[in-house]
């Protein structure tokens, strides 16, 4: 018998993130239901890089801006009615938080120490990257 093969659908996201008092924090939104803690992603939009439609995703469900890091820092895998998702996650320096913006009455947003936002995500594997790349962005964060 023969298994059926899912197709994983290719997303992009970033894990924004900014520098105060020397800690380094990270951005955490809302499912648009508000149930569980996230980071922005989508689907990669036709014609751009993946850093790049991560960076428009963080826009239009973050309202956060920055120029993405083009270096992959890991991906994750997820499953969403029926269908699996990988997601390739970029680092964002956050250089302007905007006060409105297009997802801004659907979700909530947080700025947490890089370790509490891992204990709250929703995916245990964006939990593991989060938890071992706690020293790759604070050298992103010197430059």
């Amino acid at each position: 018998m023969r298994r059926k093969t899912n197709k994983i659908c290719k997303q992009s996201g970033v894990i924004p993130y900014r520098v105060r008092d020397g800690k380094v924090e990270v951005l955490l939104i809302t499912t648009r239901k508000r149930q569980s803690w996230v980071i922005p992603k989508g689907g990669v939009c036709k014609g751009m890089s993946p850093s790049d439609s991560a960076a428009k995703e963080a826009w239009e469900e973050a309202g956060v801006v920055g120029q993405v890091n083009s270096e992959k820092i890991g991906a994750y895998k997820y499953r969403k009615r029926g269908n699996i998702y990988q997601v390739h996650l970029f680092w964002l320096p956050v250089e302007k938080v905007l006060e409105d913006w297009p997802e801004a009455t659907q979700r909530e947003r947080i700025w947490l120490d890089i370790n509490h936002a891992a204990m709250i995500v929703k995916e245990n594997s964006l939990r593991r990257i989060l938890q071992s790349s706690k020293d790759q962005v604070k050298i992103y964060s010197s430059y």
